[in-house]
């Protein structure tokens, strides 16, 4: 039998890490497309892991870098783990320190989420409700701000209780609107954080023949094969090109080229049939 030829001490200089969380899978696809190809390109090897596992992979004797989408490790893991030889780009936070060895890429959410609103208010909405994905994340909170800020400056008042906390699953979104339809009082649109809350708000609003859109108006943001089935009115992220820009800026932090300034992504809102003309 001829032997396996051995790995080089040097395999982990062209070995790179993604991590991602393990509940929307489908999310993540295009993203690790884009990481992927630019990585290829760069004669770099892709190693995919979740956060459950990440503690094995996220060293320098392993891996040159790494790539986060996953909001479940915290700021102050990621600033242990980020040093010269193994610098770290963030696809869902900034990190408020000077660590030269971390760089960020966002979803600029909060103008696009502005220039949504503003056209719902446009098109006669008054009576908003919000249902939002995990509080602590940025992508919440900027979507959030964008909203609240929109309503404001239009004169229009956001009642806390059309606030509706979810997590980003589809489940939380479905319980959101039961909790809605029990008190038989809901807003004229409601916006979320995410798809999958929205397609799960949709299902529990159809059950209860409760029309969309001619009842309740419904967007979303992530614009996933999902939403085009569901014909949800959402914001679309150019999840390949992200992905593809985040291992861009890692490779450029493994040359040394340093700068900390956050990378934003624009995104575009895409219109269908659950939001009434």
């Amino acid at each position: 039998m001829t032997p396996r030829p051995k790995k080089s001490k040097s395999d982990k200089d062209k070995r790179i890490v993604f991590i991602f969380s393990d509940f929307d899978r489908e999310f993540y696809l295009k993203i690790i497309e884009g990481v992927s190809t630019c990585l290829n390109e760069n004669g770099y090897d892709l190693i995919i892991c979740t956060n459950k596992s990440s503690d094995n992979f996220l060293k320098s004797s392993f891996a040159r870098g790494t790539i986060s989408l996953d909001g479940s490790l915290s700021d102050d893991y990621f600033k242990t783990v980020a040093k010269p030889e193994f610098p770290v780009v963030l696809m869902d936070r900034v990190l408020e320190n000077d660590n030269k060895n971390t760089k960020s890429v966002l979803v600029d959410n909060y103008p696009v989420m502005r220039q949504m609103v503003q056209s719902l208010v446009d098109r006669g909405f008054q009576r908003f409700g919000y249902l939002g994905g995990n509080s602590t994340s940025l992508d919440n909170k900027e979507r959030f701000a964008g909203f609240a800020d929109t309503l404001q400056e239009n004169g229009i008042a956001f009642d806390q209780s059309y606030y509706y906390h979810g997590n980003y699953r589809e489940k939380s979104g479905y319980q959101a609107a039961k909790l809605m339809i029990l008190s038989n009082d809901y807003p004229e649109v409601l916006v979320c954080a995410n798809d999958n809350m929205a397609i799960g708000a949709m299902k529990a609003f159809e059950e209860h023949q409760i029309s969309v859109p001619e009842n309740i108006s419904i967007t979303g943001f992530d614009d996933s094969d999902a939403a085009a089935l569901a014909g949800l009115t959402t914001i679309k992220i150019p999840r390949y090109e992200s992905g593809f820009l985040a291992a861009k800026e890692l490779l450029e932090l493994i040359k040394g080229n340093v700068d900390r300034e956050t990378v934003k992504i624009g995104a575009s809102i895409i219109w269908r049939q659950s939001v009434r003309s």
